[in-house]
């Protein structure tokens, strides 16, 4: 089975590894395909388009277990951090980054203490119902003239933040706590992009942490990141060329309309799981 090419191994990789890396790496199409359609999902949203990333890491859940999924992928996503502070470290909001990271911290201790009592979905389930509403306030216009008017408190960023820090962590869902926070702020679509992917990259090296005391860095785990490396810096170039090209209207409306879809996606995810399962 293709899980089971994950529970062996240390981390350390060495030339010896490499050289064993085609007869360690699993063999199944299915796998490769839907790890492709994972790092595909990752490389546009780090790009610009952070809604879609919401897939990756569920992509590959569908064929190896979730913890397993997400190892998979965090080196992944550090290298596409990499690649997009250097495309967008000119611009990004220092007031909302500050707030936004503070509460992070405090998200990933709680969810690193907690991850043995709380269930990824009923985190799912919640984030998502809060997405929806959040979403479907902002397009019936209740909330535009709040928006236009009152910027977040710095206890409101900081609270957004525990939840992007502790859901990022347990279900891999940081993103719609996030955008709920920065999206109604109207910010440059640059400085919003800018101020998302420092945010995230911070969040994504902290995790590392956590993911190397559980024991998820396996051997194996890592030589698959390795491999989808190239299909993820590539990706990664198409979003931040397309997202760069883009109008900024038409790019906050295709941001909250991926947040509506990835708030279906969370209560349908989290829903079957909690009450079906």
């Amino acid at each position: 089975m293709v899980a089971a090419a994950y529970a062996r191994g240390g981390v350390a990789l060495t030339a010896h590894d490499l050289y064993k890396a085609r007869r360690m790496l699993p063999l199944d199409p299915v796998f490769w395909l839907f790890a492709a359609a994972a790092v595909a999902c990752s490389g546009l949203a780090k790009g610009g388009f952070s809604g879609i990333g919401m897939a990756s890491t569920p992509f590959l859940a569908l064929v190896i277990p979730p913890l397993q999924a997400a190892a998979i992928m965090l080196p992944i996503l550090i290298m596409q951090d990499a690649i997009s502070l250097f495309a967008f470290r000119k611009e990004w909001d220092r007031w909302n980054l500050k707030v936004l990271l503070i509460g992070a911290f405090i998200g990933i201790a709680l969810a690193w203490a907690l991850a043995a009592y709380v269930s990824d979905a009923w985190v799912k389930l919640m984030i998502g119902v809060i997405t929806f509403v959040f979403v479907l306030n902002q397009w019936l216009g209740l909330a535009r003239k709040a928006a236009e008017t009152i910027r977040p408190s710095a206890a409101s960023g900081v609270f957004w933040g525990v939840l992007s820090g502790f859901t990022s962590t347990l279900a891999h869902a940081g993103g719609p706590p996030m955008s709920v926070h920065l999206l109604p702020q109207k910010l440059p679509k640059m400085v919003f992009i800018g101020t998302v992917t420092i945010f995230f990259a911070v969040v994504n090296a902290v995790k590392v942490v956590p993911f190397f005391f559980l024991g998820e860095f396996t051997k194996n785990a890592l030589l698959v990141s390795l491999a989808l490396m190239p299909l993820a810096i590539m990706t990664n170039l198409a979003g931040i060329w397309v997202v760069k090209r883009i109008p900024e209207e038409l790019f906050y409306r295709i941001a909250y309309f991926l947040m509506f879809l990835v708030s279906l996606a969370l209560i349908w995810q989290g829903g079957q799981s909690a009450f079906f399962s």
